[in-house]
């Protein structure tokens, strides 16, 4: 039997303000007055100078302001690749991200091809990743998607959507603020809170499951059910334990996998761009086949919280369309073999995740 060797994050910090000492934290990290620090920052903040403010810039230190939209794309870590190397005398001494999943898997994605030929969609797959990534730090500002601490970054490129699965793709820090959280719209904030409630739900469940992995999921839906079923927490409790839910999701993930949720939500995302989020939402809202307990919990959380999620988003696809999503989510064959077992193919054919799309 031989055992995956997975890596961590190394350095972690955590607290309320932790933000304020970002300087600190990267001035030992900096190779040169002529090696930046690049800033990708999601650009709802551009105009925020609570954050914007603190962020430390010296030097030829750069912010790059990136709309959270759209899913990030492999096109769009080879363009911010090329404008940072054609605008800086040097390679950077780091990347930072702040913001989302979105804005962290990029920061995840930029700071691999830094240091890698070819293009991001080359490395689309697992272990793919030769040579180690520069220096890289995450701040999340909004809690759910454990991109923070996965070994993953989520791209859609030009055929598939897909993660760059590496053990050079971890963050080397990452900074854990709630305060960060405050001003995160409700709806947003349930989205992905929902993310990580699922990651947990299909790694708890699934046939990759060991002890490793079950005690971080556990952990994880437990405070979960605490932020979204209970009454009892105050703004500032249920921010730092969502942060933690995250975290422990993320980890959960590790020596597990995601499910058939993920799987069929990929699919939606690569034809539709629907956000990954409320992709799994969608998706996850029609599954009481495959985690009866799991949805029952998240229509009750759904109800709690008067959510109301898209309906009809598949009514008018084609066949053709159909088929795109299909392949996309069938291309995920860990996925699937951790919710269904090896024999998962007697299950799911193309038929049923068709049926399963047109309820969406």
């Amino acid at each position: 039997m031989s055992y995956k060797n997975f890596p961590m994050v190394p350095r972690v910090i955590f607290g309320r303000g932790s933000f304020n000492q970002l300087s600190d934290i990267l001035a030992p990290k900096r190779l040169n007055i002529n090696a930046p620090f690049i800033f990708l920052v999601d650009d709802v903040f551009k105009s925020n100078s609570w954050l914007t403010s603190r962020i430390p810039l010296s030097y030829d230190d750069k912010i790059i302001y990136i709309s959270a939209a759209e899913e990030p794309k492999t096109s769009q870590v080879d363009d911010l690749v090329e404008e940072i190397i054609l605008s800086n005398k040097e390679r950077p001494s780091g990347i930072i991200g702040i913001g989302g999943g979105t804005l962290l898997d990029l920061a995840k994605a930029v700071s691999i091809m830094l240091t890698n030929e070819g293009e991001a969609k080359d490395y689309q797959g697992w272990d793919l990743v030769k040579n180690k990534a520069i220096y890289h730090v995450g701040i999340p500002t909004i809690s759910g998607t454990g991109a923070e601490v996965s070994r993953t970054t989520v791209l859609t490129g030009p055929t598939r959507k897909l993660g760059i699965n590496s053990d050079y793709t971890p963050f080397d820090q990452v900074v854990l603020d709630s305060e960060l959280l405050k001003d995160v719209p409700n709806d947003q904030w349930f989205y992905t809170g929902m993310d990580c409630f699922i990651h947990c739900v299909e790694s708890l469940q699934g046939t990759y499951i060991n002890t490793f992995s079950q005690s971080y999921g556990e952990m994880a839906l437990s405070l979960c059910k605490e932020v979204f079923l209970e009454d009892n927490l105050t703004s500032k409790e249920s921010q730092e334990k969502l942060m933690m839910a995250s975290w422990h999701g993320g980890m959960s993930i590790v020596y597990s996998q995601v499910g058939v949720a993920h799987a069929m939500s990929y699919g939606l995302s690569y034809l539709l761009g629907t956000k990954h989020g409320i992709g799994n939402c969608i998706v996850f809202d029609h599954l009481e086949e495959f985690y009866p307990e799991g949805v029952k919990l998240f229509k009750q959380m759904k109800s709690k919280h008067n959510v109301v999620l898209p309906q009809g988003i598949c009514s008018k696809l084609s066949d053709k369309e159909f088929d795109t999503m299909i392949d996309i989510a069938l291309d995920l064959e860990p996925l699937w073999e951790n919710a269904l077992g090896k024999n998962w193919k007697k299950t799911i054919t193309r038929k049923k995740l068709k049926s399963l799309y047109i309820k969406m």
